[in-house]
């Protein structure tokens, strides 16, 4: 039985170009031959699972991951019974009902503010850079809040809503810079407080409180990678808020990952460990429980920017992982890593995409102004399959 499971393995990832113990960075090495049964019936949880307990290594873990979506091999192999069974709670049950609002708060973001002070940039934004003409992380990130800020219109004096504000980046950045006061929310503990800290002395408030809460009106809302955390069923819901807490003529921005296709259900692997309880809009969704309430003004993809985004933050991980690891543990250490370098692999494949969608609250007498973004070649981003891209 187990060589049939190994030939079976062997075959499957041939297809991907993968060989088991081969000399290229995307092969694996295998240090266990139960992996090879396991994995057939267990699908990505035990893929990753196995990844976390040092089963198997890859040189380039974000390569091994890139080759097997290319290849579509979770279209050729048999669907877990893990991925069944979530898939039917999520259509039984409401995932992100309010009782369970903030469990993603204590079970990702509260995580420890110093493993993210360590991988994110030193505004702490959590979420895809913008790499049209930066080189640093650094660049990426602030021309991010800025084009936020620019197709937002901000100006001195707005109010400007954040709903999942994280650790206050964007408000910070829109007092500073444009003059705009601001409220934040979000449903992590140690988020809030650091956001606090960081916005002192600004005209900014943070609130921890789940987004059905709110109540106050804004001349402009944003919304940068929370929505995923929502659910399709409260699409709905979500859109309703936003647009109850906009004043008539006022600008919502959503920025958001997005799913190819409408789903219901996430995968098993970043649902046990990584993200609970969350799932990736489509368009369709997003648009559907938009239409009752807004205008569409604008809608800007970005993807394979997160790409570069998620390796910058996998290389900042890596370096500092010495000053926490006491703290953490190899197996978070491995986890960490998986969920960085297949994310990456996720968008380079084009498998999830990376979108900023600007709504607008009737009457808007004018359209935005549009030409005031551009894309730019890449010139100063290391390619994926340059040495230096990631690895060990």
């Amino acid at each position: 039985m187990s060589e049939k499971a190994e030939q079976t393995v062997r075959e499957l990832l041939s297809v991907a170009g993968i060989q088991i113990n081969g000399e290229n960075p995307w092969d694996i090495r295998v240090h266990d031959r139960r992996f090879y049964r396991r994995v057939l019936a267990g699908g990505s949880l035990y893929l990753g699972e196995s990844y976390m307990d040092g089963i198997w290594d890859a040189e380039r873990p974000d390569q091994f991951c890139q080759r097997l979506f290319e290849a579509r091999l979770e279209e050729r192999a048999k669907r877990s019974p893990q991925a069944v069974l979530l898939a039917l709670w999520w259509r039984i049950f409401n995932p992100q009902a309010p009782r369970r609002a903030f469990e993603i708060g204590k079970r990702h973001y509260d995580l420890g503010n110093d493993l993210f002070e360590r991988m994110l940039d030193p505004r702490m934004v959590y979420s895809c850079g913008y790499w049209a003409e930066a080189s640093t992380l650094a660049e990426a990130q602030e021309a991010k809040l800025d084009l936020i800020c620019r197709k937002l219109e901000l100006a001195p004096g707005m109010r400007l809503l954040d709903i999942g504000c994280g650790w206050g980046s964007l408000l910070e950045f829109a007092a500073e810079h444009y003059g705009a006061e601001g409220v934040g929310i979000t449903v992590s503990e140690q988020q809030a407080s650091l956001a606090r800290e960081r916005c002192r002395g600004l005209p900014v408030r943070i609130e921890l409180k789940d987004y059905r809460e709110l109540t106050e009106q804004f001349e402009r809302v944003a919304s940068v990678g929370m929505v995923e955390h929502v659910g399709s069923r409260n699409y709905p819901t979500y859109m309703n808020v936003a647009h109850r807490c906009l004043k008539p003529g006022g600008l919502f921005l959503l920025h958001t990952i997005g799913s190819n296709r409408s789903v219901q259900s996430t995968d098993p692997w970043i649902e046990k460990y990584i993200f609970p309880n969350s799932m990736l809009p489509s368009l369709a969704q997003l648009a559907r429980a938009a239409e009752p309430y807004f205008l569409a003004e604008d809608l800007h993809s970005f993807g394979p920017y997160y790409d570069h985004t998620l390796m910058a933050w996998d290389r900042n991980f890596r370096a500092r992982w010495p000053e926490i690891a006491d703290h953490y543990g190899e197996r978070f250490y491995r986890m960490w890593r998986f969920f960085l370098n297949a994310c990456a692999a996720s968008f380079r494949t084009r498998r999830i995409q990376l979108w900023q969608i600007l709504l607008g609250k009737n009457p808007r007498p004018q359209p935005i102004a549009t030409a005031q973004y551009t894309e730019a070649p890449q010139q100063k981003v290391c390619h994926p399959n340059d040495p230096d891209y990631g690895g060990d």
